[in-house]
């Protein structure tokens, strides 16, 4: 069981003013820190009736195809892999979501494991949301490739995240706590390309070395 402490602050809150900053000097560009949720792995047969069961308890179906998601209640439901789902809820506390779910799964013989304190997410938004992470990732993310309803687990840089399209113009990172900062530092670097001209910094030849 998680302790729920968990899930009052962003293991990167101090640099949530830093993205803020930032973010209002880019053009089409935002990168913004999400409040931690409750996250919980289910592992279930996708064929039998325990997908409708779960789904009842989640608060909304369960996509039907491997990386996509839907949206629940307060969260969201991605399919990882052919028998497994991420589940996340902004509302549970993690011990009531794993409890809930793990119940509903058990008699089909699923699982429901917390993993709240697994990943935290950073959300990329703006016209030139997906043109930045496109430096960075091998997966092709035009929209018509990678639409809203996709996601997909992959490299951001040397960091593994789990990449949702909420939107054209609105994406979602989920990470390890432990690479987070890794993957902070890679897009705010990343993202000086979109710096509007008059937030550059200006060239001084005075403070040039001799």
């Amino acid at each position: 069981m998680a302790d729920t402490s968990m899930l009052v602050r962003h293991p990167l809150e101090t640099r949530r003013t830093q993205l803020a900053e930032l973010s209002a000097e880019l053009d089409g560009v935002a990168l913004e820190l999400e409040a931690p949720v409750a996250g919980v792995d289910l592992r279930l047969d996708p064929a039998g009736p325990g997908p409708a069961t779960v789904a009842e308890v989640a608060g909304g179906p369960l996509p039907a195809q491997p990386d996509t998601w839907t949206g629940l209640v307060a969260g969201q439901a991605l399919r990882l892999g052919p028998d497994e789902w991420l589940l996340t809820s902004t509302a549970a506390r993690p011990e009531d979501w794993e409890f809930g779910l793990d119940e509903a799964a058990a008699p089909f013989g699923g699982t429901a494991v917390d993993v709240s304190a697994q990943r935290t997410t950073v959300r990329v938004r703006g016209a030139s949301a997906r043109r930045l992470l496109a430096s960075g990732c091998a997966i092709d993310l035009r929209p018509a490739s990678f639409p809203r309803g996709r996601c997909a687990q992959t490299l951001l840089g040397q960091a593994g995240v789990l990449l949702v399209a909420l939107a054209d113009d609105d994406l979602q990172l989920f990470v390890r706590p432990s690479f987070a900062g890794y993957v902070v530092d890679w897009l705010v670097d990343a993202a000086q390309e979109f710096r509007r001209p008059s937030a550059r910094p200006r060239h001084d030849p005075r403070k040039e070395t001799p």
